[in-house]
């Protein structure tokens, strides 16, 4: 027997086919699937069923046509696409931003799902391809069959601290039709929830996995204490990591000469976010990287340069109503905490402090029906004085540290809000459409 007869007898397909099968079924621990062994079984050995229905089976002696042909490559290509997505790697676009710049607007990125485990879908009707909308904004999926949160094994060692996370907008469970990107709790904060509505809405509620898609850096991790202080993230009381591509915005005066923009160009500056002033003279706002602030600190014409830190009680006299937990503790984007970050099986005493940070958790992440009534709390109408968290929580913020709305300003990422971390950037392009060459098929590098 030669290698190839080898290769195409129907035993050898099935042996092959089988094994990467129950593998399969061993990594998504439900038994019931096994039983698929007979659908591959009769594929490659019996071929009893004609699976492939629309078109004509082997040895009838009629050939498919052109039209059968596309619609049989379309169907195995819609079907391999989607496995390949829930289980493995899937494609997203970077809308904002929020992390340049170690992330661009206009990157597209492959995102590894096996490294903290992949999601079983709970809201599997989806058309192929989409997320949450399709043409003309309508809802690409339907709530007729809803699966509880589960997650396989990770096929790694799991997220980090410093990694790079793709997850489910926490306050994207309800978003606003006119204004579907923003955040409709925090119009409501500001603005009241009637008029929210009324000049914003209607309103839309989406379940969790179906909410919009942020890409973040995890800096907080289950359990840890976290600060900013003067714009650095500290982690149980030591200053974290600055990564290469964190940068944030200052104010530089200059003897009345600008920075030539070819050279900004080269430090990596995004014009969009340069704000400068003939009256200073200078900018006062130019996100810089911390290679970046050095070579603009050395330029001749540059005569001071000084970080943009926010200070307590920022611009507005309401601006705490727009940092977590939204009430008046003096914290702002550049001094914030310390904040206690909730690990799964962890129980707290609940008090009139700091149930403002973990009322969202009991109430709709964690699916309780919670209640504050007089200084007291009830759950499920039977009044607690503790409460233990059932699952972990994760606290992301952006690179363009004063460019992002992440954690500081929405709180905590649940778990089963996490979706992987990005691997490769396969393309990307400017937002006027120019190709950038050199980040393509560029590797995202996490901790």
């Amino acid at each position: 027997m030669t290698l190839r007869d080898f290769i195409r007898n129907k035993w050898v397909k099935f042996a092959f086919w089988g094994i990467l099968y129950c593998l399969w079924v061993i990594w998504l621990q439900n038994p019931w699937w096994f039983l698929g062994l007979i659908v591959v079984f009769d594929l490659y050995v019996t071929k009893i069923v004609n699976w492939t229905f629309w078109k004509p089976r082997e040895g009838k002696g009629k050939k498919p046509n052109a039209l059968t042909e596309w619609v049989d490559a379309i169907i195995y290509a819609v079907i391999a696409v989607t496995f390949i997505n829930i289980f493995f790697f899937q494609s997203f676009r970077i809308p904002s931003s929020s992390m340049e710049n170690t992330l661009m607007t206009g990157d597209f990125l492959f995102v590894d799902k096996m490294r903290f485990g992949p999601r079983i879908p709970e809201t599997p009707l989806t058309i192929p391809f989409t997320h949450n909308t399709w043409i003309g904004g309508r809802k690409s999926y339907s709530e007729a069959v809803k699966w509880d949160y589960r997650r396989l094994k990770p096929l790694g060692r799991g997220i980090r601290r410093g990694d790079c996370v793709v997850f489910n907008f926490p306050h994207g469970d309800t978003v606003l039709a006119r204004v579907p990107a923003e955040d409709y709790y925090a119009h409501v904060r500001i603005n009241g929830r009637e008029y929210t509505q009324k000049a914003l809405g209607p309103v839309i509620v989406r379940p969790a996995d179906k909410a919009d898609h942020y890409v973040k850096r995890l800096v907080g991790m289950p359990g840890d204490t976290l600060s900013v202080k003067d714009g650095l993230v500290y982690i149980n009381g030591e200053q974290q990591e600055i990564y290469e591509g964190i940068q944030y915005t200052y104010k530089v005066v200059t003897d009345g000469t600008p920075i030539n923009r070819v050279t900004l160009d080269k430090l990596g500056v995004d014009r969009t976010q340069i704000r400068y002033d003939a009256q200073l003279p200078g900018y006062y706002s130019l996100p810089l990287t911390a290679a970046a602030l050095k070579r603009v600190k050395a330029m001749a014409h540059v005569k001071s340069v000084t970080m943009n830190l926010e200070d307590y009680p920022g611009d507005y006299f309401d601006s705490y109503k727009m940092i977590f937990p939204f009430d008046d503790r003096g914290f702002t984007r550049d001094n914030y905490g310390p904040i206690w970050i909730p690990a799964k099986g962890t129980t707290v005493a609940l008090d009139n402090d700091n149930i403002a940070f973990y009322r969202r958790i009991i109430d709709v992440y964690e699916h309780n029906d919670f209640e504050q009534r007089d200084g007291k709390f009830y759950i499920d109408g039977e009044q607690v004085t503790e409460y233990t968290f059932k699952q972990d929580y994760f606290f992301m913020m952006g690179d363009n540290r004063h460019n992002s709305l992440d954690s500081r300003y929405w709180g905590f990422v649940p778990e089963d809000h996490i979706v992987g971390t990005p691997c490769v950037i396969w393309f990307s392009r400017e937002p006027l459409g120019k190709v950038r060459w050199r980040r393509i098929c560029k590797f995202v590098l996490n901790s």
